[in-house]
């Protein structure tokens, strides 16, 4: 029962936020020619940051945001390629292991759509042991 004032009410739909820290996988579709991604989210209530690595050209990017509830909405800045930010929004399932939805580059008129899963595998990490062990080449 919420008190006169709804605080009750206010700690109950904060609490329902769902909390989407850590590494998902992802893919967007841009003419439909899909691009993967990984993206690692960092949340403290409902405030979202993080990090983006595309598989393509256009590489790291930086992302801030928001998550009530189930839905999400953040935008993501590239480090180096691409001076326009790139808004996304979408719904988060259920089961808090999938994401969809659309994302727009705002006076560009240019638009599509996204989906992430979670995922226990950091690409990145994996790529920086792979290239660690690397044999130079002509020692052996």
């Amino acid at each position: 029962m919420p008190d006169l004032d709804g605080t009750a009410v206010i700690a109950r739909e904060e609490s329902s936020t769902v909390n989407v820290s850590g590494t998902w996988l992802g893919t967007y579709w841009q003419n439909d020619r899909p691009t993967r991604f990984e993206v690692t989210f960092s949340q403290g209530d409902n405030a979202l940051s993080g990090s983006i690595l595309d598989d393509g050209y256009l590489g790291e990017a930086r992302l801030s945001g928001e998550v009530i509830g189930r839905s999400i909405r953040f935008t993501k800045r590239y480090l180096a390629s691409s001076p326009a930010p790139i808004d996304y929004s979408g719904t988060i399932s259920e089961d808090e292991n999938s994401m969809s939805g659309t994302w727009q580059i705002k006076h560009h008129f240019v638009a599509g759509r996204w989906e992430a899963h979670r995922s226990n595998q950091d690409l990145m990490a994996d790529l920086q042991n792979r290239l660690k062990q690397q044999v130079p080449v002509g020692s052996r």
